[in-house]
């Protein structure tokens, strides 16, 4: 597994780690997803050539001028993140869905409370939006990498929050 860390972000510095397969995290420095994950592991090597597209991305997209990433994305969970993680890549740049939105979308509509849970394990922030899932109310709530960074990633997008 190789990684590398974005220093100069909006948002803070972000670690990048994949394979082969392709992107597999995308965790902030100083929150709770790099916590949960404990990243980098023992025995990754720390190389940032595989990760040039990935940067070269996400600096468009802080630049307002990308709202769709083209990336291979290998992230390990159970079926059932997995096509959570799929429908939060279908929510559009700049909007926001709630919870039971997603779960209905995934053929889910009582599991509301299940894709939350999903969403909080996300390892590939931004480029897989978790950021744009909100709660029924429309409040902001919950996100790994604090909601600071959530409410900037959606004022970036040109959510009013």
């Amino acid at each position: 597994m190789h990684y590398t860390w974005m220093d100069e972000t909006p948002i803070g510095r972000i670690l990048l780690a994949g394979d082969d397969e392709g992107l597999k995290y995308l965790v902030f420095d100083h929150g709770a997803s790099q916590e949960r994950h404990q990243l980098p592991l023992p025995g990754w090597t720390e190389k940032a050539a595989p990760f040039k597209e990935v940067s070269r991305q996400l600096k468009a997209y802080f630049a307002g001028k990308l709202h769709r990433f083209d990336l291979p994305l290998a992230a390990n969970g159970t079926d059932f993140q997995k096509r959570v993680w799929k429908a939060l890549c279908d929510v559009p740049y700049g909007e926001t869905v709630s919870y039971g939105e997603i779960a209905k979308a995934i053929g889910k509509p009582t599991a509301s409370r299940a894709v939350g849970m999903a969403n909080g394990r996300n390892p590939i922030s931004i480029i897989v939006p978790c950021h744009r899932i909100i709660g029924s109310s429309g409040k902001l709530v919950g996100y790994g990498g604090g909601l600071e960074r959530k409410t900037r990633l959606l004022q970036l997008e040109g959510v009013a929050v």
